[in-house]
């Protein structure tokens, strides 16, 4: 086991004026409203793990769990397909001279001019696909560009939803370029969860996209007996997830926010070599890792400004971490119902298991057994063929 940790000393700093530039109340609360009224909208469950809850010795801990969402597999169907709409609302109001409406995009009525339209986005598979879904939903061209570590499942997974693939030798940073550049030369729309500088409008709607969970497991802890939120672990990647549940939290719970701790692979450590530096910077590996959702060399300049100043630790776990929790709650009886969790949905359960077996770093987290724990369970399983290496079918 492998876990480092680094402690934020400007955490919970944010100020509102800082949050309302990238996600605010009525950026969420528009997104929630655009996305509750699609059709195939239903709420994720959260899960209470009162087994895990009683081995890390804590009040509570809840798993959100995204491996239903919207028949995606992912949270990420929060994001994309949101992004590619407010895009192309933007886009062919400026054509129309007139507002446009979701169910305007949705109903086809405008596919005269979406098909004239090409989305593009580099991925490691889940946000591809919610791209790709929003596309083929909203009549436009798409094209995904895949690193070398995308495995074929996820491509396959990509290609369903009618979108062209192209395969890029090299990581994740290296098919963004990509993606990038090519969007340039053909005239394209760059629909990426990450943002750098000049580039930010598009990310922010994905992370708008993502909020949409967070009211939904406010909701469902308030219809609980559950006691306040006191830590959530969330996923690094980019950090637009993290970034999302932070700001979220932030806003509608203030001081009493919880104490928010990023988990990413060792090998792929941007946040935390930049929660080290103070300042955005490269991963310090060579970003292999099971975790393909979090494999990311570079961070996403948008989600730092909230995660600089938000987020109260960073912390790495190693690919044997992840695995044997994604195993714990698939096969080990981790609650009444066996869970089927992606190699990047685990990466906060395991960091809360090495951190509650150890009394110096339960002490430097404060956690203790009247903590109530949120999990965010980002994905099923979106590659099942490599589901079933690691962990095997559910009983």
């Amino acid at each position: 086991m492998s876990i480092r940790i680094a402690e934020n000393p400007m955490a919970r700093s944010l100020q509102p004026y800082e949050l309302q530039q990238v996600l605010s109340h009525e950026s969420a609360a528009a997104a929630y409203a655009a996305i509750a009224a699609c059709p195939l909208y239903v709420p994720t469950p959260l899960r209470r793990l009162d087994r895990v809850s009683a081995a890390a010795r804590v009040a509570d801990v809840w798993y959100k769990d995204e491996a239903s969402r919207f028949g995606l597999g992912s949270f990420k169907a929060l994001g994309g397909a949101y992004a590619v709409a407010r895009l192309l609302q933007r886009k062919l109001a400026q054509r129309l001279g007139r507002d446009v409406t979701l169910p305007e995009l949705v109903q086809g009525g405008l596919r005269e001019y979406t098909q004239r339209l090409t989305v593009t986005c580099a991925t490691d598979g889940n946000h591809g696909r919610s791209v790709a879904a929003g596309a083929r939903t909203f009549g436009c061209r798409c094209v995904i560009f895949l690193h070398a570590e995308v495995s074929q499942g996820r491509e396959d997974a990509i290609r369903a939803y009618g979108a062209d693939i192209v395969r890029v030798a090299g990581n994740y940073d290296e098919s963004v370029l990509a993606a990038a550049q090519a969007a340039e030369q053909n005239g394209w729309d760059v629909v990426s969860d990450t943002s750098w500088p000049g580039y930010e409008a598009v990310p922010r709607h994905v992370m708008q996209g993502y909020t949409v969970m967070l009211i939904e497991t406010l909701q469902q802890l308030q219809a609980s007996d559950a006691g306040p939120l006191t830590h959530v672990f969330v996923q690094g990647g980019v950090g637009g997830l993290a970034a999302a549940v932070c700001a979220h939290l932030w806003e509608e719970l203030g001081s009493a926010a919880p104490i928010t701790a990023v988990v990413e692979p060792e090998r792929a450590d941007c946040l935390f070599q930049s929660a080290l530096a103070g300042r955005p910077t490269p991963a310090s590996g060579d970003l292999s890792t099971v975790m393909a959702g979090l494999s990311c060399g570079e961070v996403s300049t948008e989600a730092w400004r909230v995660l600089s100043r938000g987020a109260s630790f960073f912390m790495t776990i190693d690919d044997a971490m992840a695995i044997e929790a994604m195993r714990l709650l698939g096969r080990c009886g981790a609650s009444e119902q066996p869970i089927v969790a992606g190699e990047s949905a685990t990466a906060g359960l395991a960091a809360l298991i090495a951190i509650a077996a150890d009394p110096v770093l339960r002490g430097q987290l404060k956690l203790t057994r009247e903590s109530s724990v949120l999990l965010i369970g980002s994905e099923g399983a979106t590659d099942p063929d490599l589901y079933r290496q690691l962990v095997g079918d559910v009983d």
